[in-house]
């Protein structure tokens, strides 16, 4: 796959993710937000079912849902965790429960699916 349709399918599963959480009672406050060299989350919401601060991870796959899922791989995980201190740091917020999500989408030609995995790590 290309890396233009890599990044086409990516932003689908972000457009996709979005939708399907403001239809589950999430706010969205931040997409893709970067910083620096670091890296970016894809999405950060408020899940208002449970009023944590959500980080959000998005994988998109033509694939599979499980092919999704195994993309986060420990070294993901540690740069999500040091990304979410950053924003916190620099939103000054302090005292606000948090919690990481994975969605993993299927997309293609002849179907779409979503697995939204709370507490994903």
């Amino acid at each position: 796959m290309t890396s233009q349709r890599t990044y086409d399918l990516g932003k689908e599963g972000e457009i996709i993710a979005c939708n399907f959480l403001k239809q589950h009672g999430f706010s969205i406050i931040n997409q893709n937000w970067r910083i620096g060299k670091l890296g970016e989350i894809d999405i950060i919401a408020k899940d208002n079912n449970t009023n944590e601060l959500t980080f959000i991870e998005v994988k998109s796959r033509v694939t599979s849902i499980d092919d999704a899922k195994e993309l986060i791989t420990k070294k993901k995980k540690s740069q999500l965790y040091k990304l979410a201190k950053n924003y916190l740091f620099l939103k000054k917020i302090n005292d606000c429960a948090c919690r990481f999500d994975v969605i993993a989408i299927k997309i293609n030609k002849s179907s779409k699916a979503l697995e939204h995995i709370k507490n994903a790590f």
